[in-house]
């Protein structure tokens, strides 16, 4: 029978991390080169070299919308239903179709009107909408 000496065994206490290594190495190469990849998706709306032409025209002001305490909503001083601001909305779109609206509503008004008003504009596709707030006088 032949005796199997220490000198064999104690090899077998190391471990080669050799080939973990490599692996390490490979994973951390794939990451680097496909991460890149990932993030080229990105939409931007870069500003032009060109200045744009100078217009006479004064800027022009955003229209109001106004949600009093009971719900009653105002485009720009006149009173308007939900249903009744629909065609306005789309006829000054139609006008103009940059349109910028501001949104305004009462401090103790039910929220769902603001929500209803918002969604009608959002249904219109006018997105220049702005929601006018109020600062106190401890601010």
């Amino acid at each position: 029978m032949k005796k199997t000496s220490r000198s064999s065994h104690s090899s077998l206490n190391e471990l080669n991390i050799t080939p973990l290594l490599d692996l390490a190495f490979v994973l951390l190469v794939i990451f680097i080169i496909t991460t890149p990849q990932l993030m080229n998706n990105l939409e931007m709306n870069l500003p032009s070299a060109q200045q744009p032409a100078p217009t006479n025209a004064p800027p022009k002001k955003p229209g109001q919308i106004l949600i009093n305490a009971s719900g009653k909503i105002a485009l720009n001083g006149q009173p308007y239903t939900l249903p009744e601001l629909r065609p306005v909305l789309a006829s000054m779109k139609a006008a103009d179709p940059e349109i910028a609206l501001v949104v305004k509503g009462a401090r103790s008004v039910d929220y769902q009107y603001v929500i209803s008003v918002l969604d009608l504009l959002q249904q219109l596709d006018l997105n220049k909408v702005g929601l006018a707030t109020e600062t106190t006088a401890s601010e």
